[in-house]
Formats: structure tokens, sequence, C-alpha cells
């Protein structure tokens, strides 16, 4: 947060990551190598959910949802590379950067959400099947679920809407796009405070402690009375879910909350690190396609015959969960046998 007049005076972290050009070629890099994945993946995983994967279950919706944000995201960092390669000078004008802007943190919140409903389908076919199948108009639900989450994510970040994100910066005669916010966004300090937080808990910590508890009690039901491949396999899911979670967006919420604390009352600045973990952010993108794969079994199975990777059959799958069982039979009789035999003696 900045103010209005010409006599503002930049702090010197953020006029280092300005001036600093190492740290524009090492972001620009990482967002070039996540642009290159992020569009051949979900280009690929896109093509696959709409042409390939029948039928169009709440949870094939919610990863299509997931797949366009993915894209959205892909199709906007390219100008976020120009515009650090220029040294923070932005050139296409106040409507682009607002536009852009709102592009990039809409989606990216709205993969959070969507990941957090997939988690939620899973908890309810899996923890509550009872109330699963009473629900029949599951695909609409799903759809109006998609159309919630944009409304949603649009309603926190109106002011990012109604407002101009470019600022000149005196000290390099450039135009910045979002990284200096003006205070005359909002009426004063605590009011930037309030509305951080808010945007925080709302679009990233309530979706994280509702995926993690769906996902926690998902593992601990298929543990009592699921085949081990089953469980393995949802294991892996919620494996990749919580490292999006984890390793994604939470540094950049955290740095996000810790930046704006400092900034409003001490007035530090972390903005050197938030931009590292806003890069980082990116990186769902990335790793979703590996969602698609643990979450859908029409998904795993088209993908593997379009690369040629040879998969089980019904017939197949059965027979491993048969020597399975089978297996551990025996070994439950071993140990049986074996207390009998201490207790013998």
């Amino acid at each position: 947060m900045s103010s209005n007049g010409s006599s503002f005076k930049l702090d010197e972290t953020t006029l280092f990551i300005f001036q600093s050009v190492h740290t524009s070629i090492f972001i620009s890099v990482i967002y070039i190598i996540i642009t290159a994945v992020n569009l051949v993946g979900n280009g690929l995983s896109m093509w696959l959910l709409l042409f390939r994967t029948r039928p169009k279950t709440p949870s094939i919706i919610f990863m299509i949802h997931l797949t366009i944000t993915d894209l959205a995201v892909g199709a906007a960092l390219p100008f976020q590379i120009a515009y650090q390669l220029q040294g923070y000078d932005w050139k296409l004008g106040a409507t682009m950067c607002s536009a852009l802007t709102l592009i990039f943190f809409t989606n990216m919140y709205c993969s959070v959400l969507t990941m957090m409903a997939i988690g939620i389908d899973r908890y309810l076919g899996i923890v509550r099947p009872m109330l699963f199948r009473a629900t029949r108009e599951r695909k609409s639900i799903a759809v109006i679920s998609c159309l919630f989450m944009w409304a949603l994510v649009l309603s926190v970040l109106y002011p990012f809407m109604s407002s101009d994100l470019t600022f000149y910066v005196h000290e390099l005669g450039t135009i910045t796009c979002f990284d200096m916010l003006k205070k005359n966004m909002l009426p004063n300090r605590p009011a930037w405070a309030a509305y951080i937080f808010t945007w925080q808990f709302s679009l990233f910590f309530f979706p994280f402690f509702v995926t993690t508890f769906c996902y926690v009690s998902v593992i601990r039901k298929l543990a009592q009375d699921s085949k081990t491949v089953k469980k393995n396999r949802a294991k892996r899911l919620a494996f990749v879910v919580l490292m999006v979670f984890t390793f994604c967006f939470a540094p950049n919420s955290i740095l996000l909350l810790s930046h704006t604390v400092l900034k409003l009352f001490y007035g530090k600045s972390l903005y050197i690190y938030y931009k590292l973990t806003l890069c980082f952010s990116c990186l769902n993108s990335c790793l979703d396609p590996f969602i698609y794969y643990f979450a859908s079994k029409e998904f795993r199975h088209k993908l593997r015959q379009m690369i040629n990777i040879p998969t089980l059959t019904s017939v197949d799958s059965m027979r491993m969960e048969h020597k399975e069982s089978l297996y551990s039979t025996d070994y439950n009789c071993e140990n049986q046998e074996r207390e009998r035999r201490s207790r013998r003696i």
C-alpha cells in the first residue's frame, strides 16, 4: 500500500525488487516454465475431460472447471513475464492491468475453492454415501457450485475491479501494475487490515480446513473397510491436494498477512518474499492434472490408453484384491497360531 502524492518515497526493499535484474530474470524463468507445463498439461487434460471422459459426473465437472481456471492463469502469465523483463514497467494501460490482475487472482482462488468442492464430493461419496445418493440433481448442484465460486471470488476482489491498480514510481520513472496499491482504495488502515484478513480467510484458510477435514475423513473411512488398492489411491490423491495447499498457496497467504501487518502498522516490508511465494503459488496449475489422475478412474484409464500404458481390467483388479485378502488372511492365521503356542509355553 502506498500514498498517492508525489512526495511518497519508495522503501528500500521494494525499490531493490524493481531494480534487481537477477530477481526479475529468476522469477520470469519460473513463470516461463510454469506457463509451458500449464498449457501442455491442462490442454491435454481439457481434451480428455471434455471429449474422452464419460459420464460427466460432478467430480468431472469440477475438474473441467479447475482446468479452465488453470488455463486462464497460463494465458495471463506471459503478460506478467513481459512486465517483469521490462523492469516492472507496465505499458498496456490501467484497464488491461486491472483485467489481468483480476484474471490471475480470480482463477487462482477459484482453483482453491474447486479443490475444496472435489474434496467435499469425495467425502459425501465415501463417508456419507446415503446422503450422497439422496442428492439426485448432483450435476446441477456442481454447475451451480462453480458459478457460486466465481460470484464469491469476484465479490471479495471487487476493490480490484473498481480501482486503478497502476502506480507511477517517481524514483524510476516507471509505471507498476498491482505492485503498488493506492491507500485510497479503502478508507483507512483498519479497513485495509480487515479486508486482507477477510480475503485470506474466505478464499484460503476456510477452504484449506474443509479440504483437510474431508480427505482425512476419507482416508480414515477407507482404512476401516476398503481394499488396499483403493485406499492407497485415496492416500495419493489426498497427498497431492494437501501438498498443493501447503506448498503452493499457504506460503503466499501467510506472507501476505504478515506483510500487511508489518507494512500498515510498523512501516516494514516483506514484499520480496511475497513476490517469490506468489510466483510459486502458480505451481498448482502444473500439479492439478495429478489430481485428475488419482480422482477419476475414467480419466486415468483414458490417459494410460492414450500413451499406450497397459491398464488393469476389472478382472485383474479383482484378482489382485483377492490375492491381498488371501495374504492378509494367511498372515493373521500365522499370528494367531504363534500366540497360541506362546500361551502354551
